[in-house]
C-alpha cells in the first residue's frame, strides 16, 4: 500500500506555532482584562482617598480616571451629600493672612520635601504632605485652616509663578509670599505677628479676642514644630 503523503516541512512547522499563537492570544487577553480591572480598582481607591481628604469634584475629574457619574456616586456614598458646587479659589491674597500664611507655609514646605527629597510624584506628594499636615495639626489639638482645595490651588499658584517662598531674616524659615516681592529683610508672620492677630471681628467682649488668640496657639505650635522637624525653622 502506498504511504500516506507527508505534509511539507513548512506546513508542519507552521502548525504548532499557530496553536501556540492562539493560546498566547487567549492568555494575553486574560492579562489585559486583569490589568484593566486592577487599574480600575486603583482609580477607585485613589478617588476614595482624595474624597476623604476633601477634594472637590473638579479636582477628581482632572486626576482620577473615572467618569463624572461614578465620581459623584462615590462622593455621595462617602460623604452622604452631593459634591459642592462653585468655583475653586482663585486669589493669592488668602494665603497672606496671618494664620493662613502659617499653615500654608507649613504645608508647602512638607510638599516640597515630598517632591524633592522623597522623590514622590506630584499627586502623591500632594496627598502625603496634606495628610502629614493634618496629622501634625490634630496631634497638637489645633484646627485645620488649610483645606485640601486651597492646598492644591496653592501648589498651582506656585507652578504659575504667582507665589514664592521667602526666607525670614530673623528665624531663617521659608514662608509663602507673593511672587517677585522683595526678599531682602523679609520677616515672617511668626516672628512679627500683626497687632490684631487672633482677634475676632465685630463688637465682642474684651476677653474674647484673648481667648481667640489662645485658641490659635495649638495651630501655631503645630506649625512651628513641623517646620522645625523638617529643618525649615
Amino acid at each position: 500500500p502506498r504511504l500516506a503523503k507527508q505534509r511539507p516541512w513548512h506546513d508542519r512547522r507552521a502548525g504548532p506555532p499557530q496553536a501556540s499563537s492562539h493560546r498566547s492570544a487567549q492568555h494575553g487577553g486574560f492579562l489585559m482584562t486583569a490589568k484593566s480591572v486592577l487599574g480600575e480598582v486603583r482609580q477607585v481607591q485613589l478617588a476614595v482617598e482624595l474624597i476623604e481628604l476633601g477634594a472637590r469634584l473638579q479636582f477628581l475629574e482632572a486626576e482620577v480616571g473615572l467618569s463624572r457619574e461614578r465620581l459623584i456616586r462615590l462622593y455621595k456614598e462617602l460623604k452622604g451629600v452631593s459634591p459642592p458646587k462653585g468655583l475653586l479659589p482663585f486669589s493669592t491674597d488668602w494665603y497672606m493672612t496671618w494664620l493662613a500664611n502659617i499653615h500654608s507655609s507649613m504645608f508647602y514646605n512638607m510638599y516640597r520635601f515630598m517632591l524633592h527629597e522623597a522623590q514622590e510624584g506630584e499627586l502623591q506628594a500632594l496627598i502625603k504632605s496634606y495628610r502629614l499636615y493634618s496629622e501634625q495639626i490634630e496631634a497638637h489639638g489645633g484646627e485645620i485652616v488649610l483645606d485640601f482645595t486651597r492646598a492644591y490651588t496653592m501648589v498651582r499658584f506656585f507652578d504659575s509663578d504667582m507665589l514664592q517662598l521667602s526666607t525670614c531674616s530673623r528665624c531663617g524659615g521659608h514662608f509663602v509670599a507673593h511672587a517677585h516681592d522683595h526678599k531682602h529683610g523679609y520677616v515672617c508672620v511668626l516672628c512679627r505677628p500683626p497687632s490684631r492677630a487672633g482677634k475676632a471681628r465685630g463688637p465682642k467682649r474684651v476677653e474674647e479676642p484673648v481667648e481667640s488668640l489662645r485658641s490659635s496657639q495649638p495651630s501655631i505650635l503645630a506649625a512651628h514644630s513641623a517646620l522645625s522637624a523638617n529643618g525649615v525653622h
